[in-house]
């Protein structure tokens, strides 16, 4: 069987006008929001800040209503040519019923973010069929590397990724597919909903941080017994950043774990590749067609078109 493409949007060129928006966590310092309007700028788009985008009620960016009315404003407007989530943190998956899928499908554009916007990319994929973007969250401070990357997936729509030379081998092989998934935590929190990504034939990409080592076991466990694996054609961890190994009573390497889902699955997997929340990441359109071999530490993106 043919691999399934997703529809690719219209690349973001000089001018465009790129909706910033909160839909998750609160910003947390003052300086960010600045921070994410010079970035925009710097790129050589136009900012537009989102009414609610600086709000704030305890860990969410404002009410669950203010933060869908900022994103539904943004995908109904047509002046707004992409839209930059400016952090992630959690609440994407309060609102994600109430989004204007419907708008986006019938005029689509670009969609970046990383962490908790995961949800986002999951629901857009099994709602649109639309290539996304993991990537830097608007309010960081992007290196080179990290621009680059970005540049490359949402103006020129060219590989984005390539060589890991850090990266580790866990289990030989290549494989081809469509490239899929994003924050583990919030995968695993999607099982068993409507808007849990379809990973047949998908390279999964995968990122965490903060989760120990046995909890991480368990949250590709969930996803085993959901059977949300059992089609995919590799697997491609990113970066697992304070992921203790020897929390929960005792150690147990983390790549033994990665190890033992992907000979289970029968699959190419490699982790180390610069994706996650380090300073260094590349931009994954989620979506895209890519090809992945471990041996040369290389995952490729190939085709951003239906």
């Amino acid at each position: 069987m043919p691999l399934k493409h997703f529809r690719r949007v219209k690349p973001l060129e000089s001018g465009a006008r790129i909706a910033l928006v909160s839909p998750a966590g609160p910003l947390q310092k003052p300086a960010e929001l600045p921070r994410a309007e010079a970035n925009v700028r710097a790129l050589g788009w136009d900012p537009v800040v989102a009414a609610h985008a600086n709000d704030r009620t305890g860990y969410l960016a404002g009410s669950d209503r203010h933060r869908l009315d900022d994103i539904n404003r943004a995908l109904r407007d047509p002046s707004i040519d992409g839209i930059w989530c400016l952090r992630g943190g959690y609440g994407m998956i309060r609102i994600l019923n109430g989004i204007d899928y419907n708008a986006l499908s019938r005029a689509p554009k670009p969609l970046i973010g990383y962490s908790d916007i995961t949800a986002l990319h999951a629901a857009v994929q099994r709602r649109c069929e639309l290539i996304t973007y993991h990537g830097p969250t608007a309010r960081e401070e992007l290196t080179d590397f990290s621009r680059e990357s970005l540049e490359r997936a949402v103006i020129s729509q060219t590989d984005s990724c390539g060589i890991a030379p850090a990266a580790r081998e866990i289990r030989p092989g290549t494989a081809k597919g469509r490239l899929v998934g994003g924050n583990l935590a919030v995968l695993a929190s999607l099982c068993g909903t409507a808007f849990m990504p379809d990973l047949t034939d998908g390279i999964l990409i995968l990122e965490d941080i903060n989760e120990p080592v046995y909890r991480i076991d368990r949250m590709l466990q969930q996803l085993k017994l959901s059977g949300a694996l059992d089609t995919c054609s590799a697997m491609v961890f990113g970066e697992c950043v304070k992921c203790a190994e020897d929390a929960g009573g005792g150690g147990r390497p983390f790549d033994d774990v990665l190890s033992e889902i992907a000979r289970g699955l029968g699959v190419p997997c490699m982790a180390g590749v610069p994706v996650g929340h380090i300073d260094r990441q590349w931009t994954i359109p989620l979506g895209a067609i890519a090809t992945v071999d471990t041996g040369s530490r290389t995952l490729s993106v190939t085709s951003y078109t239906s």
